[in-house]
């Protein structure tokens, strides 16, 4: 088995529909610029708040992956 070598980049997904979706949308844009993408953390939810529902939710995450050899 090869030893693999992690870097983590934090980044933030939005979406008007669930946090799930935000985090979902976060990851579709990471894979289209970065490779090897093997793992995400969740760091954070939040959203805005209009009207006195939830208007826009935002997931803060950590994504790992693979560096080149």
């Amino acid at each position: 088995m090869e030893n693999h070598i992690y870097k983590k980049i934090e980044i933030v997904g939005t979406s008007e529909k669930s946090s799930d979706d935000a985090i979902e949308n976060a990851i579709k844009k990471a894979s289209k610029s970065v490779e090897n993408l093997r793992w995400f953390e969740v760091i954070e939810t939040r959203g805005n708040i209009k009207n006195g529902k939830v208007d826009m939710w935002q997931a803060t995450i950590k994504l790992g992956f693979t560096m080149k050899q």
